[in-house]
Parts: structure tokens; C-alpha cells; sequence
């Protein structure tokens, strides 16, 4: 296969690495069958991914429809098998799995870069259980891989994400059969802002803190465009009950994706209880009053589909804080649901007023500081002077002296150090802050007074950058500090989204 027929097409944006590693999967020349798995959340791109690497090597890609039954699948595969052949449709009469997969690797291996995409498998599984042992068969068969070619290669996709991630655990046949366990992620915010082409850094913020790195809402949210005005887009997307990216109508998609999500109202009481503050299962089953053994498995099953995330203390060891990962689902429980009746009733932009106050404390805030974590770990390298850092995160600082404690919003250990082990060498200690006022000469003092409490904690500080985090700029003061230091980094939302 040519290298300018494997070029990544250019309406694939970013994605990179993942074009180069299943490109390398599918050219792999090894005459042996290979199988690969492809997951991640919905809206994330994988069809779109999947669907470009298969036509620019003619693959046959066949997806999985949900609403339908085990013959009428048999049937429709076999009829994409047939015209993928060169054959018509109806010409195949196969009645189980077994011939359908055989068939389907058939005709493909007759191909230079033989390549089967099965998309959107957790469909297949609700009626057709016995796939996964199918493939192990015909994957075991066709190891001795006696043709003249490459043998076949299969992809395996799907957005349930328990049920992909299980395929090849424990004592499932395709354990240890799978040469690629690809997750598909989200775009980072910045590859997000060129993707959705917004202009301005402060709406690009905004609008990732609603919608995240998610490429899939582009189509159904980019008119109008958030370069026409955060508010008005907003009232005319996610508070729009009439549009299909409505937070309310997505945010029970999302939970229907997983099978194992059967108590809808349990789920988002718990993800409600999240959203206004509580942050341990304890803390969590209390609002709901439940006990805590009541909310651990759907705390675990929200955690796995990746709607929730446990941060873990990056210097000390204590319980992890609980948290809301997706921002839709973050956005449908403080925002929409509150303001439900309004909204429903054609009055999004007086909800939006309404609710701006609690989008500014508890979306952009967090979300700000969290992008803050993600700029150390992806782009502070080119800054910090020990280059590349370790673990990011955040931490809590005891201060005997004055009894109170100091959250730390950003906290980086240098590369090779492990969280939570005694006298780490501290590479970054960060502040960030989403309000409207601009940091100053205070703020560095306070980020001065922590790394020195660090210190007498038997940390190694004495390579520590300390970082300002603003969305509103720095006072002249400071900024004249900084150019007098080289262990101070200033970042703006500028900064932020490498524009200066």
C-alpha cells in the first residue's frame, strides 16, 4: 500500500496518533488474522475515524443498528458482504454468525490491506451473544496464516463502554487477542477551538466548558456560531428543547448508551448529588438518602462509561474527590434542570440570566482550573526548566500556624517522581482563578508562603515553578515581577490557548 493512499485525509482533524497506529494495524503484513478494538464515548469520532481509514483502503465497514433484531442483522451483513464482493444484494443467503463473519474475512483478505470493521458491536451483543466466541474461533483458525498476503484484519468498535472494555477481560474469548485497545478521546480544548474555528479564546473556553472536546456536536450546534455571541448560541443549543443537542434530550442519551444504566432516576440523582457538591460516596448517598452501599456500583458504572472522575490528592493519600467528567451532563444537572419549566416554556434567554451566576462559580471556574492541569501536562514543558513534568494534579497544604489548610489547584511533581511518595521533588505549584478580577502581587505571595510550608514538609522545592492561572490578566505589578524571575510563569487565557 502506497504512503500517499494511507495519508491521513485532511477532514480528519487532529487525530494523529490514532490515524498512525491503526494505519500501521491495517499495513502490518503478517499473513495472520489481527484483531483490533476501537472505543470511546459517543459524539467522540470513531465512526468518522473508522469510516475514513476504511475507504481510503477499500475495507468493508458494516455498523451495528440498535433497533434491530438478530435475522434482520444476519441479513443486512450478509447483504454488505455480497456487495462488497461485487455481488447483489440478496445474494447471500447466510443464517448464523459464524457464516457471516467467515464470509466477511473471505472476501476481505482478497484485498492488498484486508480490513472488517464491525461498528457499534454492543447492538449485535443485546440479541447475539455469541459473536465474541465466533471471532475467537475464526481468530485461532487463521493463525497459521498460510495465504500469500496479509491476513485479514478486524476492528472491533463500539461507544458502550463497559461492554467494549470487557470484551478483553478476564476469561472473555478475545482476551489476549487483540493487537490494538484503542480509546478514542476527546480533542483537547485547544485543537477544539481551531476545530469549531472560534476566534475568540474566552468563548472558546466557554464553549468547551459545556460541550468539551467532543467533534461530534460541531455539526448539530454550530448554528449559530459562538462567534456570533456565547449567550445567543447557547440559548439557540443546549437550551433549546427543540434542538437535538438539547443538555436534557443528551443528557439521557448519554445514560441510555450503557446497558448497564437500567435505573435512570437513581443515576441522575446521584449525578445531581455530584453537581451541587457532594464528593465522596458517603457524602453522596446522604443527599440521596441512601446508604453509601447503595450508590457504590452506580458510582462505579459512571465512573467506567467516564461521566464522573475520582481525583486523587497528588502529595498525600486521603479519599479521592468525586467529580462531574462530562460537561453536558455538568451543565444539564446546574443549569437546565433548574431552570427546566422556563426553558420548556421558549424563555432560554431569561433562564441563561438566571443562571449565570451558577455557570460562572461552578462550570467555568472548575473547568478553567482543570484546563490549568491540562495545559502543565501537555504544553508547560516548553516553559518549566526542568522541561517535561510528572503526575498533575491538586493538593490540600496544612498550615499549623495559622490552622487552616491551602487548596493548591495545580500541582506538579517533577517526571519520574510517583504521587503520593514522601519528599517528592516538586516541579510546579499553581494558582488558577476564573474571576473577573485580575491576579496580583497577593497571589504570588500566597503561591511563596505555600512552597515554603512544602518545604519545611521535607519536599524538594528548590526547582519548583510557581504558576498564575488568569482569565482577566495580571496587575502591571506583577507582570514587571515576572520579567525579573525565572520561576514564575504568568498564564493568560492567551497563554492558555498558545496564542502568544
Amino acid at each position: 500500500m502506497g504512503e500517499a493512499v494511507l495519508t491521513k485525509p485532511a477532514d480528519v482533524v487532529d487525530r494523529d496518533r490514532e490515524w498512525n497506529l491503526l494505519t500501521e494495524f491495517v499495513t502490518d503484513p503478517d499473513p495472520a488474522m489481527r484483531l483490533g478494538i476501537v472505543s470511546g464515548r459517543r459524539r467522540y469520532g470513531k465512526s468518522y475515524l473508522l469510516q475514513a481509514l476504511s475507504e481510503r483502503i477499500g475495507g468493508l465497514y458494516i455498523t451495528a443498528v440498535r433497533e434491530e433484531g438478530r435475522l434482520p442483522a444476519i441479513q443486512r451483513f450478509s447483504d454488505a458482504i455480497a456487495v462488497h464482493a461485487g455481488l447483489r444484494p440478496g445474494t447471500l443467503r447466510l443464517t448464523d454468525w459464524r457464516d457471516v463473519l467467515a464470509n466477511a474475512l473471505d472476501v476481505t483478505v482478497r484485498s492488498k490491506t484486508p480490513l472488517l470493521v464491525i461498528d457499534e458491536l454492543p447492538y449485535l451483543l443485546q440479541h447475539s451473544p455469541e459473536i465474541p466466541g465466533v471471532l475467537q474461533q475464526l481468530y485461532d483458525e487463521r493463525q497459521r496464516g498460510t495465504g500469500a498476503g496479509p491476513g485479514p484484519r478486524v476492528i472491533l468498535c463500539g461507544s458502550a463502554m463497559s461492554v467494549m472494555h470487557e470484551l478483553l477481560s478476564g476469561t472473555k474469548p478475545l482476551r489476549g487477542r487483540a493487537v490494538v485497545d484503542l480509546r478514542l478521546g476527546a480533542f483537547d480544548y485547544r485543537a477544539a477551538g481551531k476545530f469549531w474555528q472560534i476566534d475568540d479564546p474566552l468563548t472558546a473556553l466557554q464553549v468547551h466548558s459545556v460541550l468539551g472536546g467532543a467533534p461530534g456536536y460541531r455539526p448539530v450546534a454550530a448554528r449559530p456560531h459562538p462567534n456570533d455571541g456565547f449567550a445567543a448560541w447557547l440559548s439557540r443549543t443546549l437550551l433549546d428543547p427543540g434542538r437535538a443537542v438539547y443538555s436534557r434530550t443528551e443528557t439521557e442519551y448519554l445514560l441510555r448508551e450503557d446497558p448497564r444504566i437500567t435505573h435512570h432516576t437513581l443515576y441522575y440523582d446521584i449525578l445531581t448529588a455530584i453537581a451541587q457538591g457532594a464528593t465522596t460516596p458517603t457524602k453522596i448517598g446522604a443527599a440521596l438518602e441512601r446508604r453509601r452501599n447503595a450508590v457504590t456500583h452506580p458510582l462505579d458504572v459512571l465512573e467506567s462509561t467516564g461521566y464522573i472522575q475520582r481525583e486523587q490528592d497528588i502529595l498525600r493519600p486521603r479519599h479521592p474527590v468525586i467529580t462531574l467528567a462530562d460537561p453536558v451532563i455538568r451543565f444539564n444537572q446546574l443549569v437546565t434542570l433548574p431552570q427546566a419549566a422556563t426553558v420548556e416554556q421558549g424563555f432560554a434567554e431569561q433562564a441563561w440570566q438566571a443562571a449565570a451566576p451558577t455557570f460562572n462559580s461552578k462550570i467555568l471556574g472548575p473547568h478553567f482550573e482543570d484546563l490549568a492541569r491540562t495545559f502543565t501536562r501537555r504544553y508547560a514543558h516548553t516553559l518549566l526548566p526542568g522541561g517535561l513534568p510528572g503526575p498533575v494534579g491538586t493538593t490540600e497544604v496544612a498550615d499549623p500556624a495559622a490552622r487552616t489548610k491551602h487548596e493548591v489547584d495545580v500541582i506538579a511533581l517533577a517526571l519520574g517522581e510517583r504521587p503520593q511518595a514522601p519528599r517528592a521533588r516538586i516541579a510546579l505549584i499553581g494558582e488558577a482563578k476564573a474571576t473577573a478580577a485580575r491576579r496580583g502581587t497577593g497571589d504570588l505571595q500566597r503561591l511563596e508562603h505555600i512552597r515554603g510550608l512544602l518545604t519545611e514538609q521535607g519536599y524538594d522545592t528548590k526547582s519548583a515553578t510557581l504558576a498564575l492561572f488568569s482569565l482577566h490578566g495580571f496587575h502591571p505589578d506583577l507582570l514587571e515581577s515576572a520579567a525579573d524571575r525565572d520561576d514564575l510563569l504568568l498564564i493568560d487565557l492567551a497563554a492558555l490557548y498558545g496564542l502568544e
